[in-house]
C-alpha cells in the first residue's frame, strides 16, 4: 500500500492525553516552512504540478470564502507533493485599484485632506506606505489556516516583474490592433470617479418611479416612459419600430422636446419593442448604451448633460443640480406644463450599483481605452470546446460559453491614480507612442503620459504566467506553465477566468493557462443564506480556528464541497469536526498504548485473523475511493469516505473487535498490532491533505518519520478479502441487532447481561469473545433462564433479562404505547374512509394523514415485536 521509508527505530513517545490545536498548529506550520517543504525546485526532474492562488486583494482579510477555496487548493497540492510531483502553489496579492485607493482616500479624509492636496506622485507613495503597513494581513491568516504555499515566490501585481509583464502585453496587444481608444458609453461611478466594467456593476431591485411624458403636440405627439427623467435634457431623438402603424406618420418628422428650445427627430429602429409600453422610446445617446447604438445607426448627436459627479451641466433652471434632485425637479416642471401622462411609484426596477462603494452607476459617454475581445474570446471558447481546457463540473461550461461567446469589448482604463499607468505617451504635435518595458520614454517639452491606469483585472489576467517570470524565459516558466488546476468560485468566471484564458492563449503561443478549471460554489450559512455583514450572519473563520482548531474548520469546509454547489456551514458542524479530530487523537493514542506499530513487515494474510484481513481490505478500498474522488474534485465525498472509514470502521469496529486480541497478548496481539499500525499509517496519510496538523503530530509519533508533508501517498495494493468482509458483516449484524434490542429494553450500555451464544457451525464462532465483550454479555452461569431469544445471522443469542428489567412495568409501558398507536391508526383510518372529508380536504392534508397512518402501523409492529421478545411475567 505504501513504502514505509521513514520507519521508527526508537520507542514510541507518549502522546498528551488531549489534543490542543492552539499549542500545535503555529509552531508546526513554521517548522514546515523553515524546512522548505513548500518550496518548489524548477530544476527538479519530478513531474510538475502547479496551482496559482487567486490573489486576494491587498485590502482583504480572511473570510470563509477564502478559507474554503484555500483548503481545497491545499488538499490538492499536499496530495500531489506526496505523490512525487514537484509541486508549486504560488501565493500573492492583487493591488485592487479602486478598493485600495478608497482606503487611503478615507485615511486622508480623516486628516482633512484629499488626494489632490498631495498630488499624484505623493499620493501613490502614500498608498505604497499603506500597503507596507496594513496590506497583506490576509497572507498571515493563510499561514494560520495551514496553506502550504511557496512563500519564496510570493508576488504582487504591482511588483517590478509583473509591472513589466503588463507593459509588454499592453504593447503587444496595441501593436496587433487589439487595444484601441474610443468614445463609448461606459459605467461611471460618481463616487469613485472612474469607469468600471460591466462585471463590476451589481444590480439590485430599487424603488423608483416610472413617468410617462408627452413629447410634441396634438396629432404629432407621442408618449415615452422613463425612470430617469433627468436624462431627457440630453435626448436627441425618439425611436419607434419601423413596422408600428401608430407612428409611421411621424417617422422623419421633428417634434418639440419639452423644457427645452430644441426639436428632435422621430426615427425608426428595429431595436424598439412595439409591444412594450407605448412602443416609443426616448433616445439619449450620451447616457444609455442602447441609445448610443441607436444614435450610431442614425447619426444622432450625443449630448452630455452631467459631469463626473452626476451634476447637471446644461439648461439654466436645472444647472448645478444633483442628478436625483434634478429628476424630481424636472418631473415637477413637466407636471406644470401638463406633460406628465402617468406616474407609477414605487416602481421596482433593476438598478446598477458600483460593487465597491454601492453608489448608483451612471451610464456615461467617455473616451476610454478598450480591448478588442472578439478574436481573444473566440480562442478562449475554442480551448474549452476542443478539450484543451476542462471545466469542472461540465454543466457550468454553459455559463462560461454564454460569457465568452457574447463578450463586448472590454473597457480597461480607470480614472484612478493607484494602478498600472497606461503606457501611452502623447506628443506636442498629436503623436501617440506606446512604451514597452524595454523602450525609452519620450522626452522633451510637451510629452505627457496618459493619466489613466489599467483595470485591476488586466494585470490579474496575466497571473498564471506573469508570476512565473514572463515575458522573460525563466526556468519557472519552462517548468511550471501551464498550470494544472485553477480552483475558484463560479461567481468570477467572468471577472477572472475568461480574462486569464484570453491573455494566456495570446501571450503563450496558444497554450492555455491551466488544464482544468475546477469551479466551486459559495459559502453560505447553515440555513443556505448568503453571508454578509448586513444580515448579520458573517463569520470570521479565525474565531472558529481559535475555538476549535484549523483542522476542524478545514474538514467542515471540505465535507461541504460538492463541485459547483454552494456550501452551507454552521458552528455546530465545526464543533462536530473538532470532535472528529479529537477522536482520531484519542483512538491513535489508545492504539499506540496497545501495541500499534509499523516495525517489521506486514504479516502474511494466513497469519492474520478475519478481522485483520477485513480492515486491510476496507483500507485498500478506501484508498481507491479517495483517489477517484480527488481526480473528480469530489471533496465532500472523499471527506465523508475518510470520516466513515476512520470513525466507523477503524475506531468503532476494528479497534473494538480487536480489544480481546490485544488484551490476550501473544502472537495474535503482535499481528493485530502490526495491522493496526499499518492502518493508522495509511489512514493518517489519506487524511493529511485535509486535516494536516493533527495527522502530522500523530503520524510522526507513530512512525518516527520526518513529516507527512514529504511522505509517500498511499497506493492501493489490490488486496481484497471478500470472505473476510462478509464474515465481519455478520459479526456487525449480530452486534447491531443485540444493541438495538438492549436499547429497546432500556438497558444501559455498560449493564452486563447473562447470555448464551449459539454460534457453532457459523462464521461467528471465532468472534464469540469479541461479541461478548462489546455487548457486555456474561457467561450463562448457574440458574440461567433464557427470557429472550434473538435469532440473527444464522446464530442465536439467548438473554436472561430476569435480573435486569422489571418485566411487569415494561409490559405496562409498552401496552400503553400500543394503545396510543392503535388509537392514532383508528383516527387516521376514520378520516381516510370518510368520502366527504376526502372530497374537501387539500391533497397535502390527505397526504399528511396517510403518513400518520403508515407511522402508526410501523409503531404497532415495533411495539408488538418488543412485547413478544419480553420474558413471560
Amino acid at each position: 500500500m505504501t513504502e514505509n521509508t521513514q520507519q521508527q527505530t526508537t520507542a514510541t513517545p507518549e502522546l498528551p492525553t488531549a489534543y490542543a490545536p492552539a499549542e500545535v498548529e503555529g509552531p508546526l506550520y513554521e517548522r514546515w516552512v523553515d524546512r522548505g517543504y513548500f518550496t518548489a525546485d524548477a530544476k527538479s526532474e519530478k513531474p510538475p504540478y502547479t496551482i496559482v492562488i487567486p490573489p486576494p486583494n491587498v485590502t482583504g482579510a480572511l473570510h470563509l470564502g477564502h478559507a474554503f477555496q484555500v483548503t481545497l487548493m491545499d488538499a490538492l497540492t499536499r496530495r500531489k507533493r506526496m505523490q512525487g510531483f514537484e509541486t508549486l502553489w504560488l501565493p500573492g496579492m492583487d493591488h485592487a485599484g479602486i478598493a485600495t485607493q478608497n482606503k487611503v482616500e478615507q485615511q486622508l479624509a480623516e486628516e482633512g485632506k484629499s488626494r489632490h492636496d498631495l498630488g499624484r506622485e505623493a499620493f501613490v507613495e502614500r498608498v505604497w506606505q499603506w500597503k507596507d503597513e496594513y496590506g497583506g494581513r490576509i497572507l498571515g491568516q493563510l499561514r494560520r489556516l495551514g496553506a502550504g504555499l511557496d512563500w519564496s515566490r510570493e508576488r504582487f501585481t504591482m511588483d517590478e516583474g509583473l509591472s513589466k509583464a503588463v507593459q509588454r502585453i499592453f504593447k503587444d496587444l496595441y501593436e496587433d490592433g487589439l487595444i484601441y481608444r474610443a468614445e463609448r458609453i461606459i459605467n461611471w461611478c460618481p463616487r469613485c470617479l472612474t469607469a468600471i466594467s460591466d462585471i463590476e456593476v451589481e444590480y439590485q431591485e430599487d424603488a423608483g418611479e416610472l413617468v410617462s411624458i408627452r413629447y410634441g403636440e396634438g396629432d404629432e405627439s407621442l408618449v415615452v416612459a422613463t425612470t430617469r427623467a433627468e436624462t431627457m435634457l440630453g435626448d436627441t431623438a425618439v425611436a419607434v419600430h419601423p413596422d408600428d402603424e401608430r407612428y409611421k406618420h411621424l417617422v422623419g418628422k421633428q417634434i418639440k422636446l419639452p423644457l427645452t428650445d430644441r426639436t428632435i427627430p422621430v426615427v425608426a429602429d428595429e431595436h424598439v419593442d412595439p409591444e412594450f409600453g407605448t412602443g416609443a422610446v426616448k433616445v439619449t445617446p450620451a447616457h444609455d448604451p442602447n441609445d448610443f447604438a441607436i444614435g450610431q445607426r442614425h447619426d444622432l448627436p450625443s449630448l452630455t448633460v452631467m459631469d463626473e459627479h452626476g451634476i447637471i451641466t446644461v439648461h439654466g433652471p436645472f444647472l448645478g443640480l444633483d442628478r436625483f434632485e434634478a429628476r424630481s425637479t424636472i418631473v415637477g416642471a413637466l407636471k406644470e406644463q401638463g406633460r406628465i401622462v402617468a406616474e407609477k411609484r414605487p416602481y421596482m426596477h433593476s438598478v446598477g450599483h458600483c460593487s465597491r462603494c454601492k453608489t448608483t452607476v451612471e451610464p456615461r459617454l467617455s473616451m476610454q481605452w478598450w480591448v478588442k475581445v472578439g478574436p481573444l474570446a473566440q480562442a478562449a471558447g475554442d480551448a474549452v470546446r476542443d478539450g484543451s481546457v476542462e471545466i469542472h463540473p461540465k454543466e457550468l461550461s454553459k455559463r462560461y460559453f454564454d460569457w465568452v461567446d457574447n463578450m463586448h469589448d472590454w473597457c480597461i482604463s480607470r480614472q484612478l491614480w493607484w494602478g498600472h499607468r497606461i503606457p501611452i505617451w502623447y506628443g506636442p504635435d498629436g503623436e501617440v507612442v506606446c512604451v514597452g518595458p524595454d523602450d525609452e520614454v519620450p522626452t522633451g517639452e510637451g510629452w505627457t503620459q496618459d493619466s489613466d491606469v489599467l483595470d485591476t483585472w488586466f494585470s490579474s489576467g496575466l497571473w498564471p504566467f506573469s508570476t512565473l517570470g514572463w515575458p522573460e524565459e525563466t526556468p519557472d516558466l519552462a517548468k511550471f506553465y501551464s498550470t494544472d488546476v485553477l480552483l475558484t468560485g463560479h461567481d468570477i468566471i467572468f471577472f477572472w477566468v475568461a480574462r486569464m484564458m484570453m491573455f494566456g492563449l495570446y501571450a503563450m503561443d496558444g497554450e492555455a493557462p491551466f488544464k482544468t478549471v475546477a469551479l466551486t460554489g459559495l459559502v453560505r450559512d447553515e440555513f443556505g443564506k448568503k453571508m454578509s455583514k448586513s444580515n448579520p450572519n458573517a463569520v470570521d473563520p479565525l474565531d472558529w480556528m481559535n475555538a476549535y482548531g484549523s483542522d476542524a474548520v478545514r474538514f467542515t469546509l471540505a465535507k461541504g464541497a460538492n463541485p459547483g454547489a454552494d456550501v452551507p456551514i454552521g458552528e455546530d458542524w465545526v464543533q462536530a469536526s473538532s470532535k472528529f479530530a479529537n477522536k482520531i487523537w484519542n483512538a491513535t493514542r489508545f492504539a499506540l498504548m496497545n501495541g500499534a506499530t509499523i516495525e517489521g513487515e506486514l504479516p502474511a494474510a494466513d497469519q492474520m485473523s478475519a478481522t485483520d484481513r477485513w480492515i486491510l481490505s476496507r483500507l485498500n478500498e478506501t484508498v481507491a475511493q479517495v483517489d477517484a474522488y480527488y481526480e473528480d474534485f469530489q471533496f465532500a465525498k472523499l471527506s465523508e469516505a475518510l470520516y466513515h472509514f476512520a470513525w466507523d470502521e477503524v475506531f468503532d469496529w476494528y479497534v473494538e473487535l480487536s480489544k480481546t486480541t490485544f488484551f490476550a497478548g501473544g502472537e495474535g496481539a503482535r499481528v493485530s498490532g502490526r495491522v493496526l499500525g499499518e492502518v493508522l499509517d495509511v489512514m493518517l496519510r489519506l487524511l493529511h491533505p485535509v486535516v494536516p496538523f493533527v495527522t502530522e503530530t500523530l503520524w510522526t509519533t507513530l512512525t518516527g518519520g520526518e513529516s507527512l508533508v514529504i511522505a509517500d501517498w498511499p497506493k492501493d495494493s489490490g488486496f481484497r478479502d471478500t470472505a473476510a468482509e462478509q464474515e465481519i458483516a455478520l459479526v456487525q449484524r449480530v452486534i447491531t441487532e443485540v444493541r438495538r434490542f438492549r436499547k429497546e429494553q432500556g438497558l444501559q450500555d455498560a449493564q452486563k447481561v447473562p447470555a448464551r451464544l449459539t454460534l457453532t457451525g457459523t462464521a461467528l464462532a471465532a468472534h464469540e469473545a469479541a461479541i461478548r465483550q462489546i455487548l457486555r454479555l456474561q457467561p450463562e452461569g448457574e440458574g440461567f433462564s433464557a427470557t429472550a431469544t434473538l435469532p440473527v445471522a444464522g446464530a442465536e443469542v439467548a438473554l436472561d433479562l430476569s435480573g435486569t428489567i422489571d418485566v411487569a412495568a415494561e409490559r405496562k409501558r409498552l401496552a400503553k404505547d400500543l394503545a396510543a398507536a392503535e388509537k392514532e391508526k383508528a383516527q387516521a383510518q376514520g378520516k381516510l374512509g370518510n368520502e366527504a372529508f376526502l372530497a374537501k380536504a387539500p391533497d397535502n392534508v390527505v397526504d399528511k394523514i396517510r403518513g400518520r397512518l403508515a407511522k402508526a402501523d410501523e409503531d404497532i409492529a415495533r411495539i408488538q415485536a418488543q412485547l413478544e421478545k419480553l420474558p413471560q411475567a
